[in-house]
């Protein structure tokens, strides 16, 4: 059981290649209201990243960095440069549409390639958002294909072909997971109460991974602690510890963040999905249901679906 392709699967997570920034001499620019989580890797040249609580962190090249929350932030070329006025309506398209920004004049200097990430925030089990509000990751490892394909992002950009696009939302995606591993690798104290820090207990590794592989079985913490050859009192402790929760409200979220997908995604009906997580009773399953989403599973399909349906043009 792949426990975080799972997790980010389900969790919606998805990679849109972003602004390209093109800079020269002293530049600023700032960066406000972002929705989605933002990822910067310095190809070129030097950058310096700054957002509220933090001091201002420069970025070097081969460099990447992940904001999980999207906070308002600035990227300049020295911290004391000014902010350029007047540049939120193209930084935003560059940003939306995959666009280049050129940012100052003259013999572009630094090169900045942009992401963002959107995920289901009404999913429980979320990766991104429990990581801090700056994951930066230095250049130059050499034990990881993170600087490979942050190259081959940078080929792909200065030279499109025919399906760019789809390559580049791709490489996004795989520059995520190379980002998450090279993180947890280099800076595992960081990644307590996160939920990569979960994967660094391996006894709660391998619970998560029966509970994943099978989450429509009736389990309790005695069977679980069975299964896994320890005391019921050690389990509790360290999945406490761990994820922050009981063995028993762990499985519930997972089965109503399951529930939930397919309720949004497919037709199957209640009774079906009910069976599926766990519940052979509706009426169990749809109490339980309304206590995690303050709604019925039937009320919720519809909103969900709403809510994502496109409006229609204005005649």
């Amino acid at each position: 059981m792949d426990l975080l392709a799972e997790v980010l699967a389900v969790g919606g997570v998805r990679g849109t290649a972003g602004a390209r920034i093109e800079a020269s001499g002293p530049w600023g620019i700032l960066w406000h209201g972002i929705t989605r989580a933002a990822f910067y890797a310095i190809t070129c040249g030097t950058a310096w990243l700054e957002l509220a609580g933090h001091p201002p962190r420069q970025l070097m090249p081969g460099d990447v960095v992940l904001l999980p929350n999207g906070p308002e932030h600035t990227l300049r070329s020295a911290p004391d440069v000014a902010i350029i006025p007047n540049l939120c309506t193209a930084a935003e398209k560059a940003r939306d549409c995959g666009g280049v920004l050129r940012l100052g004049s003259g013999e572009v200097e630094t090169h900045v390639l942009g992401a963002s990430y959107d995920y289901d925030p009404a999913v429980s089990t979320q990766v991104l958002a429990t990581l801090p509000e700056v994951v930066h990751i230095r250049a130059n490892r050499g034990r990881d294909g993170l600087d490979d394909t942050v190259r081959l992002l940078s080929r792909e950009l200065a030279s499109p072909q025919i399906a760019t696009d789809f390559v580049l939302n791709r490489l996004v995606d795989i520059l995520l997971v190379q980002l998450l591993r090279a993180w947890r690798t280099e800076k595992p104290a960081e990644t307590r109460g996160t939920w990569l820090g979960i994967l660094g207990d391996p006894l709660i590794g391998v619970a998560l991974a029966k509970i994943h592989e099978d989450p429509a079985k009736p389990w309790t913490t005695d069977l679980l602690a069975a299964e896994l050859s320890t005391s019921r009192s050690t389990l509790t402790r360290r999945f406490r510890e761990t994820t922050g929760r009981t063995p028993g409200d762990y499985l519930t979220l997972w089965r109503m963040d399951l529930a939930a997908v397919r309720l949004r995604d497919t037709d199957d009906t209640v009774d079906t999905i009910a069976r599926s997580v766990g519940y052979t009773s509706v009426y169990a399953f749809s109490r339980a249901f309304r206590r995690a989403r303050d709604q019925a599973p039937g009320q919720y399909r519809t909103s969900t679906r709403k809510r994502l349906t496109p409006a229609a043009p204005v005649a």
